[in-house]
């Protein structure tokens, strides 16, 4: 038997996931007790960052002092760290925050000694997201790498290769109510296959929008699938079991609760009602009324941009009826696959795997890829992606463009085209719809937007999050000013191409100009009700 001392974990949860280990993957004990300490430091490192810029009440003061920030708390606190921000690069392994003269290096026991109310829960999460990263980053490198070449490998193989998860999130491997044996049946940084159970429901009581599958159909009702961690601890609690369980066999996205059924040509996202990072990953009545439409607009509108960036079209959504509602436990949106469009030579990628940290540490994907010309190739990304996210900002729709959502077809190491996916965060400002001479489709209240609210949303998750990535990655081979000039001429090239409008003059400058908005990733753990955005300095600017 393998006996581990207690002592080397720091939370109960660390404990829990090396005892499950001991018991289900023994042969894991041992990696996943060598992977805390550096994933400690990478969760604290996110952690700084949302202290540093965050607008948190309890902050009363920030400075800079050389290569040191300073923050004071309410009350006369004071919180002592590096002033860079390591963002998607990999930060020292003796990194430490000092609280009042004490360092702390782990993020878990540093919001235990800030004693703020509001910050238990965030506590208990950032400590599974440490156990959980551990756990990732010690199963990873147990599977070793794919044997086929970066740019041949399938989708789902560039999907799972993000293995640290969100890279500037304090909870970026959280998954409330998951056991390590969960993580490792269901989280796709360990590339699993999950057989996804299916429940069976009368024509009557479910509500169904779009173009449903004949697989998913039985006789007169039909089959909604639910992930098994969904029907093992959420099914019971509306007297509902499985029709079959296990019936259906897929790949696990980087989403996690977003999957590709083996052979068959679409992909499903399911409700999964636990916190995964920012939210409970539920579907709403509203996403499942919409969403349908939302995509036949958003396609008409790609359409008319002319090329270079493409929908991944949502194909159906169906959700169970509770007391005359679709209930968001119950929920289900299918998507078309994107194979069907590829060429032999492309492959399709989400942006985020090119950089992602590979289970060994070392450069990032992208820095092969661009190898001699990170300039060129950057610039050829800006080339596709700058032009029609900006057009269509200028029409009245932010799109939610981050990592995640954005996807890649590749050949011979170059861009060639992007896909955007996942429409529940869209934004739209019907005024500026009218302009442009479009029709608003019936949408739900939350995305409806002033010309702020959309510039907030694009600037924030594609230049502050899937530009900045790159921009860093590619930096550890070329001057990021080079770089972030490379971003800044396909801006002005877009501008003086759309017509000259009040509404394009003001997205121009603000996006030149203002501080870039950026999601208050730790704010939103310690008040989900929050609309806020943080600030950073603008690349642009000067």
């Amino acid at each position: 038997m393998l006996l581990v001392s207690t002592a080397m974990f720091r939370s109960p949860v660390e404990t829990e996931f090396a005892a499950d280990l001991r018991r289900v993957r023994p042969e894991l004990a041992d990696p996943y007790r060598a992977a805390l300490p550096a994933a400690r430091v990478a969760v604290l490192a996110r952690l700084w960052r949302g202290l540093c810029i965050d607008p948190l009440p309890r902050i009363t003061c920030r400075c800079q002092r050389g290569i040191e920030t300073v923050i004071t708390l309410a009350g006369g606190r004071r919180m002592v760290g590096p002033t860079r921000f390591w963002g998607f690069s990999e930060p020292p392994p003796d990194l430490t925050i000092s609280l009042d003269g004490h360092p702390y290096d782990h993020p878990a026991e540093l919001l235990a000694a800030l004693r703020w109310p509001e910050a238990a829960r965030l506590e208990a999460e950032v400590a599974h997201s440490v156990a959980g990263l551990a756990l990732a980053r010690a199963g990873a490198a147990s599977l070793g790498r794919p044997a086929i070449a970066f740019a041949h490998q399938k989708l789902e193989a560039h999907e799972q290769s993000v293995v640290d998860g969100h890279r500037l999130h304090p909870c970026c491997r959280n998954r409330t109510g998951f056991r390590a044996e969960d993580h490792l049946a269901y989280g796709p940084e360990h590339r699993p296959v999950v057989a996804l159970d299916l429940l069976a429901v009368p024509a009557g009581g479910c509500v169904v929008h779009g173009a449903w599958p004949d697989e998913l159909r039985a006789a007169d009702k039909l089959l909604i699938p639910i992930h098994p961690w969904q029907s093992a601890h959420v099914l019971s609690r509306h007297g509902l079991a499985p029709y079959a369980l296990g019936a259906l066999l897929a790949r696990p996205l980087m989403a996690l609760r977003t999957l590709a059924p083996i052979g068959l040509p679409w992909q499903v996202k399911t409700a999964l009602s636990t916190q995964l990072t920012s939210a409970v990953r539920d579907i709403s009545g509203d996403s499942i009324r919409s969403s349908v439409a939302v995509s036949t607009f958003l396609r008409e509108a790609f359409g008319r941009l002319g090329g270079g960036l493409r929908l991944q079209s949502t194909r159906a959504a169906a959700a169970v009826l509770i007391n005359g509602e679709p209930h968001p436990d119950l929920g289900v949106v299918l998507r078309d696959c994107l194979v069907a469009d590829l060429r032999p030579d492309e492959t399709v990628l989400p942006v985020g795997a090119l950089t992602a940290r590979p289970p060994n540490g070392g450069c990032p994907p992208l820095c092969a890829l661009a190898a001699g010309e990170p300039v060129a190739w950057l610039a050829d990304f800006v080339a596709l992606a700058v032009p029609p996210l900006l057009t269509l900002l200028a029409w009245g729709i932010a799109l939610e463009a981050h990592e995640q959502n954005l996807l890649l077809v590749m050949a011979e190491r170059r861009a060639r085209r992007l896909v955007y996916r996942d429409l529940a965060d869209i934004r739209i400002c019907s005024t500026r719809l009218e302009t442009a001479g479009l029709s608003c489709p019936a949408i739900p209240n939350r995305m409806r937007a002033s010309s702020a609210e959309l510039r907030a949303k694009l600037f924030a998750t594609f230049f502050a999050t899937t530009m900045a990535g790159l921009v860093t990655t590619l930096a550890k081979h070329a001057d990021s000013k080079r770089l972030w000039d490379a971003v800044e001429i396909g801006i002005r090239q877009t501008y003086a191409s759309l017509p000259h409008t009040p509404a394009t003059q003001a997205d121009q400058w603000a996006l030149l100009n203002d501080p870039i908005p950026t999601k208050p990733l730790t704010l939103m753990r310690l008040n989900p009700s929050t609309a806020l955005w943080a600030y950073q300095p603008n690349p642009f600017a000067g």
